[in-house]
């Protein structure tokens, strides 16, 4: 085979590849080139450039064009069953544009639930892992805690925190809690049983990706005068941890889905706010459609950014992501 024959191959596989990449990309740009607009817009402009509250394009724009469609197609009758469902298509995207920016707000909350406990949890983690694989008393500490939050609901934990702790009406009296941007408690609470619940499941992932380690490389950082601990955090959790990062990305994906259990403390993130437009229009199909692709694109982009992510942290060796070799 000649080298152009190899050539014209290569592209021709390569394109669909780019193309795809291309899409992906100015679909990640309208996602959250609208979110981060309206974000903008509605909080720190007041509405400066359109009202708080008022969808980009006005529903009523969708809202004629589907009419006439669905006029259309009942003069044609049979024959009007394509563009009878042109038209719902538009009587979904009139219905959409009203409730978006409401849903732009709750998807606020979403990834504020999920960024900051995935934080919090993943600070709770890395002691929980190192105490189970090196510990001895400690050890039994860490199981017993990870196999109870891991062996009872998330919606459980949350009701006992907000409903039988007491928790909210403390949180409630602390400065600032609910005033400005500063969330109200229950979304504190929801923080506090999200940060819980996910430091069981990622001191899990840690603990395997630690124990994923040569035993060897403690030894030798033990040999050449390091402590234990600091061998531990020198030489053994910045090589753990790298194997780790596909258990995280799965915490990560599992939090901003399990993000809507908290609607049932009262928290208006995206699936709160879809169920409460839903119960006022009865558009209970297009509000949970509409809430559906916005966790969908939440979830690409947690997705996408990990993996990109354990990319740039890949060591020459040192697992199996694609590249690392040279």
């Amino acid at each position: 085979m000649s080298d152009a024959t190899r050539r014209a191959r290569a592209r021709a596989y390569w394109r669909p590849n780019e193309l795809r990449q291309w899409l992906g990309v100015a679909a990640a740009a309208l996602f959250w080139g609208w979110l981060l607009f309206r974000w903008a817009n509605d909080w720190l402009l007041d509405g400066a450039v359109i009202s708080s509250g008022q969808p980009l394009i006005p529903a009523s724009t969708f809202a004629s064009v589907a009419e006439s469609m669905a006029a259309t197609a009942d003069a044609l009758g049979v024959l009007g069953w394509p563009i009878a469902q042109l038209g719902g298509l538009f009587s979904f995207l009139a219905t959409g544009a009203s409730a978006l920016p409401a849903l732009a707000q709750g998807a606020w909350l979403t990834v504020l639930l999920t960024v900051t406990s995935i934080v919090f949890g993943f600070v709770l983690a890395v002691p929980l892992a190192v105490m189970r694989v090196y510990g001895d008393r400690t050890a039994w500490l860490s199981l017993g805690y990870t196999e109870l939050i891991r062996g009872t609901p998330l919606l459980a934990q949350l009701f006992v925190l907000y409903y039988g702790m007491g928790l909210s009406s403390w949180i409630r009296e602390l400065p600032l809690v609910g005033v400005g941007f500063v969330p109200g408690q229950a979304v504190w609470i929801a923080i506090i049983g999200f940060t819980i619940n996910g430091s069981a499941y990622q001191s899990e992932y840690i603990r395997a990706a630690i124990e994923s380690v040569d035993s060897g490389q403690l030894t030798a950082a033990r040999a050449v005068g390091m402590s234990k601990l600091t061998g531990i955090r020198y030489v053994v959790l910045p090589q753990g941890l790298r194997y780790a990062i596909p258990g995280w990305s799965n915490e990560l994906v599992y939090l901003i889905k399990y993000s809507s259990l908290a609607a049932f403390i009262t928290v208006p993130e995206l699936f709160e706010r879809a169920d409460a437009i839903a119960s006022e229009t009865f558009e209970f199909t297009t509000m949970y459609a509409l809430a559906a692709l916005l966790y969908l694109g939440l979830v690409l982009s947690a997705s996408k950014l990990m993996s990109v992510v354990e990319q740039r942290v890949a060591i020459p060796g040192l697992g199996n992501v694609e590249g690392r070799e040279g």
